[in-house]
């Protein structure tokens, strides 16, 4: 079933349910596709989104989890999109990569990497994408510091699962080493990254309210 939305030009910037990425698609694109092709171009982009961004790593030797910006891709995606895009734009990412196209952190791809050491860190990607969404539906994202609560909350359901996947896949169940390798080291890196995508939001809001249509 298609999600029927009103016409982009007349959304009210301060609408609950209504995200910054309902504001991507030029007004009269977007007047020329239906919602159910815009939605799925939509969550086509974030999906391809969070991919580049997992293109951006660097491996520490005898850690099996890299540092990325795909915490990043993934938090900006789920703000934008919403809980149902965002939910499908990770999902649709977690599923071209296991199928066999190579959008993994360092163009890996394959279901053993779904089910190797860091499989709990791509699921959470998902449900991170769908929390930050819902939240960003919520208005949170309209202001800095509702942004980085939303971000924050994002960011402990990714370190939620994906620490505890390492420690059984990896250490052998041994929780203290997962959190030496797999949360420890990356907390100043996700903390910019973090702050990037909550001050994105609200900056993005600025300018939306800023469009002829609105004033």
């Amino acid at each position: 079933m298609a999600i029927s939305m009103p016409r982009i030009d007349r959304l009210p910037a301060d609408e609950r349910g209504v995200t910054i990425g309902d504001f991507l698609v030029p007004i009269r694109l977007s007047e020329r596709l239906s919602a159910r092709v815009r939605h799925v171009s939509l969550v086509i982009a974030g999906a391809l989104l969070i991919a580049v961004s997992a293109q951006v790593a660097i491996f520490v030797p005898g850690n099996p989890v890299p540092f990325t910006g795909q915490t990043f891709g993934v938090l900006l995606v789920g703000g934008a999109l919403g809980f149902r895009r965002g939910l499908s734009a990770g999902l649709l990412y977690l599923a071209i990569g296991a199928v066999g196209l190579p959008v993994y952190a360092e163009g890996r791809h394959g279901i053993e990497i779904i089910s190797g050491a860091t499989g709990g860190y791509l699921i959470g990607f998902v449900l991170a994408a769908a929390l930050v969404g819902r939240l960003a539906e919520l208005g949170w994202d309209r202001t800095i510091w509702g942004g980085i609560a939303a971000m924050l909350l994002g960011s402990v359901v990714i370190y939620a699962l994906g620490v505890p996947w390492l420690a059984v896949t990896a250490y052998q169940g041994d929780l203290g080493r997962a959190v030496a390798s797999g949360l420890l080291p990356f907390l100043p890196w996700d903390a910019v990254k973090l702050g990037l995508a909550a001050a994105a939001f609200p900056l993005a809001w600025w300018l939306v309210g800023r469009r002829p249509g609105d004033r």
